[in-house]
């Protein structure tokens, strides 16, 4: 079954709504998905989490069916702190002041900034696949530059990239998420379908560049001001990559985090491309279960 025993919803936000799954019972946690996919990315993992946490599952700004504020020179719409501003509004919409969030790429972008901005909020943090992106843009090198070429893509100015991808979103998409192993095995059908279905949207191609560029521009210049201020998560944090993917290969994740954590940082590899929760859900479940 696809997300059984959850529900959809969509939480009024300033400045549009957001569309999420909710369902189970017990302590809340915030799942936050990654790019370019929607909530459904989870959905191998939280029937399960719902056995013991009340889990909700919304789609960032600019992704899937939630609201998708347009383009601006300065990006500001997309910025990590006002997508991490929607999770708490969604959140505090089901009365949840404090919470645990699972997080993946930019979804885990987003729950960073979440966790530095609302430390109130953020009783413990799990990233997958990721290191921070000041980290990301202040050590990159060829490799860098080669390995996630779309950083540098998506972030050209509106409407170039949106132009070429709305060309052919199908085949970007797939050639996109051959970043994984095994592209073809990843994705539950019912998950796939809700990818492509908004992928063929044009203001979902600008959303998702949007946010790239935010991430190149006024995400940094948060993030250098947090670094310069001592700001770092204060929460445990659990941390893990892909063992087939570049995160490993490329950095000591855990050192990373732990400069960016002033808590307990703990995590390893997983037997995986990028897509952690959906190609090793059994792995996922099991550290998720251990750490929340």
């Amino acid at each position: 079954m696809f997300f059984e025993n959850f529900t959809l919803h969509e939480v009024a936000v300033p400045g549009g709504t957001i569309r999420l799954r909710h369902g189970g019972s017990g302590p809340p946690l915030l799942l936050v998905h990654g790019n370019p996919q929607t909530h459904a990315m989870w959905n191998r993992v939280a029937p399960k989490l719902a056995e013991r946490f009340t889990v909700i599952a919304p789609d960032l700004r600019g992704y899937g069916g939630s609201f998708k504020p347009p383009a601006t020179t300065d990006h500001a719409p997309y910025a990590k702190r006002e997508m991490a501003q929607d999770l708490v509004t969604v959140m505090e919409h089901f009365g949840h002041t404090r919470f645990k969030v699972g997080s993946h790429d930019r979804g885990a972008r987003v729950a960073h900034r979440l966790a530095i901005d609302h430390p109130e909020r953020v009783e413990k943090l799990a990233v997958l696949d990721i290191i921070p992106t000041l980290e990301h843009f202040e050590r990159a090198n060829m490799e860098f530059a080669m390995g996630y070429y779309h950083w540098f893509w998506f972030a050209q100015p509106h409407p170039i990239p949106e132009a070429v991808i709305s060309a052919a979103p199908d085949t970007w998409f797939h050639g996109h998420t051959a970043r994984s192993p095994r592209p073809g095995d990843v994705f539950h059908p019912d998950a796939l379908a809700d990818y492509l279905h908004f992928a063929r949207q044009p203001d979902t191609t600008r959303g998702m560049c949007e946010d790239y560029r935010a991430a190149a521009t006024i995400d940094l210049e948060h993030d250098r001001a947090s670094r310069q201020a001592g700001k770092k998560v204060q929460c445990p944090m659990l941390v893990l990559w892909g063992s087939k993917g570049k995160i490993g290969e490329w950095y000591d994740a855990l050192a990373i985090w732990r400069a960016y954590c002033s808590n307990t940082v703990t995590g390893d590899a997983v037997a995986a491309g990028h897509y952690i929760a959906e190609e090793a859900p059994d792995a996922t479940l099991d550290w998720f279960g251990k750490f929340f």
